[in-house]
């Protein structure tokens, strides 16, 4: 069976999605949940799963081995970024070439980069006055959101839209194809 690690800053519902899609597929299963911010509900989902569930601060990620090691023990297939807002560190790319895929609130190349995530995304999307937007799951390189695209799914934007309108249809894509698009990418790999 396939072994997936997660990394996410917040709630963590993407990834509990993630767990429940795989409990049911019974294909791979997620087993570790990582997280920068100690806080992170995602923690007490993890917890709730009977998942080890671990925050990290900078100097692990960045400056030393630990987080690697930690993904090479526990023999990781996939990592799988669901809401995680630093830069993903050039030596666990290293380690694991396309083995680590993101999804993003926007189409891609469109409202990518640096700070461009949640809210922030979907204000500046309504207020370019798009008339689409989506999601975009990729493959994760050294620069945010530049890695090549595995998948998009794209909504109306509609007059009335509001950021938060538009968060929740964007939720809803989520949901639905972040699951299915990472069992496609584990059955390639």
């Amino acid at each position: 069976m396939k072994r997936i690690a997660i990394f996410a800053s917040g709630s963590g519902t993407n990834a509990e999605n993630i767990i429940r899609y795989f409990q049911e597929q019974n294909t791979a299963s997620v087993v570790q949940i990582l997280t920068n911010n100690p806080h992170a509900k995602v923690l007490e989902r993890a917890k709730n799963h009977k998942i080890s569930g671990l925050s990290f601060n900078r100097t692990a990620l960045y400056r030393s081995d630990d987080v690697l090691h930690l993904l090479q023990s526990a023999q990781i297939d996939l990592i799988v970024l669901a809401g995680f807002l630093w830069k993903f560190p050039k030596h666990i790319l290293a380690a694991f070439p396309n083995k680590v895929v993101n999804i993003h609130p926007a189409l891609l190349p469109k409202y990518g980069g640096k700070g461009m995530y949640g809210k922030h995304v979907h204000t500046a999307v309504i207020a370019n006055k798009e008339k689409e937007s989506g999601i975009t799951i990729h493959f994760v390189n050294e620069n945010y959101d530049e890695g090549a695209i595995i998948f998009q799914a794209k909504t109306n934007v509609i007059e009335n839209d509001t950021p938060e309108t538009l968060a929740e249809k964007i939720h809803q894509l989520e949901y639905k194809h972040f699951p299915e698009v990472i069992a496609q990418v584990l059955t390639n790999s």
